[in-house]
Parts: C-alpha cells; structure tokens; sequence
C-alpha cells in the first residue's frame, strides 16, 4: 500500500520558497495527516500565505517553547514540509489546521521574518529501500510497535493494522517517532536522520526503551491493583461487618476511635521514633478493654503526642529594622538589651539554622523585663508563652510525671509547646531566680538541659519518654536577682542587666508610654486629660519609690479615674492635671527626701544598698553603753552583714591610737549597731565601709553629713574592695537627695553606665584605703587632733601612774 504523503512527497521540486510555521513542543514528522492549532500572529499569515498559493508550508520546531516571537536563530534549521488538507476557524481568533505531512526540508536561506517566517528550502526525498536487511528491520519495527500497542492501553487496537498495511520501513519509523513519548530534542535528532537505515536502528533502541518503562509500570500497576482489591476486599467486609452490627445494635465505636488516632498520627508528623512508639502504644491499646484503667492512660498519652507541634514552626520576620522600631516604639532606653536582641535577630537572618541564645534579663520589678520578652516576639512574627517559675519546687514541674503514675501529666515546658501551637515560640521563662526545691527534686536542675544549646534539641520529658526539640526556641529568663540563681544555671545563660530609672526617664517614660496605656484603660484621650511634666516629676519624687515604673503606673491610674468622675459628673470637660492639683487628687505626700529625715549626731552614717527592687539607702546607728565590750546587733542582718560588723570593730581596735580612740572603750562599753527597717532582711559585703565609718563617727565624736553616702567592703588590712550594682546605688542616692558618694576605686569605670546628668549633680570620690574614706567623711585634720588629745591625755595617765605614791 502507497501512502499519499510517500507520492505527493516525490513529485516536490528538490528546491522550494515557502511561508514557514514555527511550532511549540512536538515535531513534525513526514507522515499521514493529523490536525495542529494556530494562534500567533505571524503564524495566522504563514497560514494565509500558503492557502493563497499551492498549500505548501514548512514547519520548523523552535528551540524555546517559552519563547512568543523565536529569531531565525532560535528556530532548528531541519523541518518538514506540508501540505494544508483543510482549516477550520475556532473561538478566540485561533485556526484549527488538518495537515499532510510530504517530505523532509532543510532550510537553506531565510528570505524574511515579516509579516511571517519565510525561507528558501531543500527537499529531501525519503530513500528508495529495499533487500532483505531492510525487510528484517520493517519486521523487528512492526513487532516492537505491536508490543508498545498491547502494553499501552490509551493507543487503540486499530493502530495495529495501520503497522502491517505500511510496507516502507522509512515512513514506519516516521509514524512510530511520532507517537514516542520522548522530547521535542530526541524527536528533532530523528528528524534530521536522513539516512533511512540510521533512522530505524535509532527508533528500534527507542522501541525497546519504551517497552522496558512500559512492562515495569505494568508490573508496577498489577502489584498495586493487587494491594489495591485487597484492601478494597478488606473495607467491603468491614462495610458489611458495621451493617451487621448495626443491625443487631452492637455497634464498635472504638474502630471509629482507633480510625481517628491512626488519621492523627500520619497528621502529627513525628520523627521516626515517636511515630513508631504512637502505633505500637496504639496497637497495645486495641488488645485493651475499655473499662480497663489503662485504656484511659493509653488514649490520653496518644493525644498528647498527637497534638504537640512536632513539625510546625512559625516564618520568622527577620526585618532588623522592623525589628528595632518596635523596640524603639514599646520601650524607652534599654540600649545594651535592644542591641543584643537586634544583634540576635541579625545573626539568624544570615544563619538561619543558628541555635538559639538563652537571654537572662536581670532587673528589678517594673522596669520592663517581661514586655521586654513580649516585643522580641511581637518583632520576629513568634508566638509567645509565659513559664511562671516563681514558687515552682517540684522537678516533676519542668520534666513531667512518669506514666507509671496516677494522673501523670507532662511539664510546664511540653504544655506550653502545646498551647503555642509551634515549637519554636519565644518562651519566657519569668522570675528564675525564684526557684526553689525540696525532696520531691531540684527544678532548677531540670532546667539545665532545657537551657543548654547544645543538647535541648533531645529534651526527654518523663511522660512522653521521647526527645522534643527545642533548639528551635527564643528562651527569655527574667529575674530580680543574679545572685539567686544556681551557678551551673546562671553559666548557660547570656545575663543582661536592666537597671533602674532615673526621676527624669520616669518622666518620659510616664508620658510618651504610659499615658496612652492609662487613656485607654479608662475611657479618656488627650482632649480630655493631660498631664504636665510637673505634675509628672511630682508624682515621681512625692508618691513613688521604686527602680521601676509600676508603681507611677497605678498613681497616673489613680489620677485618671479623679478625672474621670470629673467629666463623668459633667462638672469638667477637660482637666489639665499640674502639680499643683496632684496633693489635692492624691493625699498628703508619701515620700520626704530620707536625708532631710536625719540629724548630725555621732554615730550615724548613710550607706548604699542593692537590693532586689533596685538600689535603696541604708541608714547605719551605733550608739555606747556601759558594759563589759560586747557588741549587739539588730535590723534583720544575714550573717555576711554581722561579719562584716566584726570586721570593723577589729580594724578600729588595731587602729584606735591613730584614730584618737580609747582602747579602754571595747572592755568597759558596749557596742549596738542597728540597721532601720528591720523587718526587711538585710545582708551582704557591701556595707562594710559604713559599718566602719558609723562605729569611728560613734566612738570620736565626730559627726558624719547626712548629704554623704557610701558602698564598699571594708577588709581587716582597711583596704576597700569593690561591690556590685553601682548604677543602681547610685540613682538610689540621687533619689534619696544625697550630694556625695563615696566608692571604692575599683568601681570607678562602673560610672560608665550612669547619666552624664546624674554624674553632674553629684560628687564621686573613690578609695582604696579606710583611711582615705575616714579622711573624707571625718577630716584628717579632725582625726589628728582628736589622735593629738587620746595622745595628750595617755601621757598624762602615765605620768600620775609613776608617781610615788604618800
């Protein structure tokens, strides 16, 4: 049988100027008819050209399918001419096109681009083949294409007959090539094998890959059939077996419930060994009875590991800008903290693998730890949990119960991960220096594999007896006090300190942060409050004392809900609070200036305390008696504070000459030193120097200013050896209305972090020796003479010694 493509194709002239047709992922190949779709521009008139003249048409492929208007040079030079059967017009201006591929071209010069592809072209004749090699290779054509066709159940059974009528092996493998399943590459290098004989051995390898992939996918599809009816078989006589028993009432609602953890399970995503462990507790389960007590143990823990976020974390906002503004916008100063947390955020923008730091924001009460903590998650898009760690003594708190228990439960740390839904939030781990412990365990042990880098990401909580990974999360730590908190713990930790505010940044942290905070909570905006600075600075020096700022908080509420019921009774429509009004609105004031409180007697010296609210002024009072050189103490003093005490009373008597002090004093007298406020206990190195200074104040005679404060440990030798918390002693001063302030000269670079401001209203002198601070808060000059007449006084005792007597 002559196919017409074969006889129209040998009449062509060997030289041709055609509209040529640029086509998109396929071929075209020399062979019977079959229709292609026109929808570009350039096409549209390449296909007009050809139907105005003798309907011939050159087809090339171009190189990029992507690619709207192809260059010549974008196009493969080897294609097929064809001859238009018949065009069809289609919806959307596009043309339905039946074609008949003749014979093979190559381009030999391209004669234009517009307004469609044109070029000089030569034919290429398909190869008159005969023999009995050519009849070996039509026959292992036909039989490779007939195994194609039975093992491809899309291609019909027709295209068998179509293989046998076709006696040309050329024009076989042309018809073969187009129905390969290979790409627009492959089919291009068939094309351009003109050689007849090369072009069917290159198909036949292509045939036998074909049904190699073929007879695998079927193999592959009858196993899965298989598995398939199987488990079809399987829901069908399940099917059948809930029919029965709801027939007969006895319907299984634990395979309902077995079904739903199976779903939860897959859905979970766990590692491969919390996978494993859910479906082996799960198959335990299914040998249970209901009614048994562990039935319940096992359900619970498997809804436990199913809800917890094994896999879902939430997309960071590493903006580092962003990031600063809301810190900026949320918090006043703070610098040190806001670097650090910007410098963090930074790190795992370029690093986004990096293990998380443990921050310890350390502080006293109200200065913003914990908001502090909020900001960082509201800046990084995290959700945020809060471990109240406060009071917590038991360990099982932090790792859990075992489930060998009654009522066993997970810790603080897995429940959390759970209601934040992601398990990488910013948890807050709140007032850590507040952990205790007792024989039920020591929490803050526990902790340390919560907070260790290096191996939280295998944190093993007693209930799930699995390891959770927490690397992934921000741990935020605050406390009062680092002193507090267990040495092993505090070494995991990165420890920034926050101190407290001074009267000004109260101010401006009263104004631009917590006025809109108060006209919010109580129904008010600035229309119809507001509030001087004034009044502000009143509240803060009269009403408050504190490092933080809550207390201002409630007092600036305090005034708001007096305006309030201002407006509300209708007697005012705006109030301007000044400082004037504030003793009116909030009572006779509550805070003097502690210093004014005091007199210059002997015996009296004011010191400098950190405690774990911020700084605070200490008053130190010794006073004599006659007794027998004992010493009393009182004012809740811990037991550092009475050595300290010892410490000077031994110091003096090893310099009582020197400093104008009768020796006699630490046998005939007694000795009392009491620290006011004596129900807050109180304890510490850093009261020595004031100790000192108060007993030599007492025992001279020698008054000391009341303006004067001082901080140091005072060792046996007189040295002054330096203390902690120097900011917040020193705004403590600067709040108690103290004018000087005596240091040890170790702490001198410790100013750095005090206010060009406060530096300037005060007076720092720095010692080394006792003697230096003696020298400042007596006068030498005082000392000497009073040395002078203890001199005088022993000679004179000696000299009525030696006399004779009558």
């Amino acid at each position: 049988m002559t196919n017409p493509a074969e006889h129209e194709g040998a009449n062509l002239p060997s030289e041709l100027d055609l509209p040529v047709l640029a086509i998109r992922n396929t071929v075209i190949f020399p062979v019977l008819a079959f229709p292609i779709n026109v929808g570009r521009d350039k096409s549209l008139k390449a296909i007009d050209k050809a139907m105005a003249g003798d309907k011939l048409l050159g087809i090339v492929a171009q190189k990029d399918a992507k690619n709207e208007d192809p260059a010549t040079d974008e196009l493969y030079q080897t294609g097929t001419v064809v001859k238009i059967l018949k065009s069809v017009i289609m919806p959307g201006n596009k043309l339905n096109v039946i074609i008949q591929g003749l014979s093979r071209i190559q381009i030999e010069e391209w004669n234009g681009t517009s307004p469609h592809l044109s070029a000089k072209v030569s034919v290429h004749d398909q190869d008159e083949v005969e023999g009995r090699e050519f009849d070996k290779l039509l026959s292992q054509l036909r039989e490779l294409a007939r195994r194609i066709i039975d093992l491809s159940p899309h291609i019909p059974s027709e295209a068998s007959f179509l293989v046998r009528s076709i006696d040309n092996p050329g024009m076989l493998a042309d018809i073969v090539a187009t129905n390969l399943s290979i790409g627009v590459e492959e089919k291009q290098e068939l094309l351009e094998t003109f050689d007849t004989k090369e072009r069917i051995e290159k198909v036949i390898v292509l045939l036998q890959k074909e049904i190699q992939v073929l007879e695998l996918s079927n193999k592959i599809q009858t196993e899965v059939k298989g598995e398939m009816d199987k488990a079809q078989r399987e829901y069908f006589l399940r099917e059948q077996l809930k029919a029965i028993q709801k027939e007969l009432g006895e319907v299984d609602e634990r395979q309902e419930e077995f079904e739903d953890l199976k779903k939860a399970i897959k859905k979970a995503r766990m590692p491969k060994d919390g996978e494993q462990a859910a479906y082996k507790e799960l198959k335990r389960m299914a040998r249970m009875s209901p009614g048994a007590a562990e039935y319940t143990v096992s359900r619970t823990y498997l809804e436990w590991l199913t809800e917890l976020p094994w896999a879902i974390s939430t997309e960071d906002h590493l903006d580092v800008i962003r990031a600063q503004e809301i810190l900026d916008e949320e918090h006043y100063d703070l610098e040190k903290v806001k670097t650090r947390i910007v410098e963090y955020l930074a790190v795992l923008k370029l690093k986004n693998d990096m293990k998380g730091p443990i921050l310890c924001l350390v502080g006293p009460p109200g200065v913003g730890k914990t908001s502090l903590a909020k900001s960082v998650a509201r800046a990084l898009g995290r959700k945020m949990v809060r471990m109240s760690l406060g009071g917590v003594r038991d360990e099982a708190e932090i790792r859990g119960h075992r489930r060998t228990y009654i009522g066993s439960l997970p810790g603080k740390i897995i429940k959390s991960l759970k209601k934040a839904g992601t398990n990488n939030p910013v948890f807050i781990l709140d007032e850590i220096d507040k952990l205790g412990a007792d024989y039920r365990g020591d929490p803050s042990s526990a902790l340390l594999e919560v907070l260790d880098p290096e191996q939280n990401d295998t944190f093993a909580d007693h209930y799930l007896d699995l390891p959770f990974d927490l690397s992934k999360c921000l741990f935020i730590a605050t406390a009062n006090v680092a002193d507090k908190i267990p040495g092993p713990l505090l070494d995991r930790m990165e420890v920034i300190h926050i101190p407290g505010y001074t009267p000004e940044d109260k101010v401006k942290i009263g104004k631009n942060f917590l006025m809109p905070v108060v006209h919010t909570e109580h129904g008010l905006s600035e229309e119809t409050f507001t509030i001087s600075d004034e009044a502000l600075r009143t509240l803060v020096m009269s009403y408050t004392r504190e490092a933080g700022v809550r207390s201002l908080k409630r007092e600036l509420a305090a005034v708001a809900r007096w305006v309030a019921r201002e407006i509300a009774s209708e007697k005012r429509e705006k109030v301007d609070v000044t400082a004037e009004m504030i003793e009116e609105i909030r009572g006779p004031i509550h805070f003097f200036s502690e210093v004014a409180e005091r007199v210059s007697v002997p015996g009296v010296a004011t010191g400098l305390a950190w405690t774990s609210v911020g700084g605070a002024i200490l008053f130190i009072e010794a006073t004599r008696m006659r007794g027998k050189g004992h010493l009393a103490l009182s004012g809740s003093l811990g037991d550092v504070m009475k050595e300290s005490v010892g410490v000077a009373r031994s110091y003096i008597r090893s310099m009582a000459d020197d400093l104008g002090i009768d020796s006699d004093v630490f046998v005939n007298e007694d000795i009392h030193i009491h620290v006011p406020s004596g129900g807050v206990p109180k304890d510490g190195p850093s009261a020595g120097v004031v100790m000192l200074t108060a007993i030599v104040s007492l025992l001279t005679g020698l008054t000391v200013d009341p303006t004067i404060a001082m901080t140091g440990e005072a060792t046996l030798r007189g040295a002054v050896l330096p203390v902690g918390g120097i900011k917040e002693k020193v705004l403590a001063a600067h709040r108690a209305g103290i004018k000087t302030v005596i240091l040890p000269e170790k702490n001198r670079k410790d100013l750095v972090e005090v206010t060009e401001e406060i530096q300037e209203e005060l007076t720092f002198h720095f010692a080394s020796r006792m003697e230096q601070v003696l020298d400042i808060v007596l006068g030498a000059e005082n000392l000497k003479k009073k040395a002078a007449e203890l001199a005088v006084i022993k000679s004179a005792q000696a000299k009525a010694a030696n006399q004779p007597s009558a």
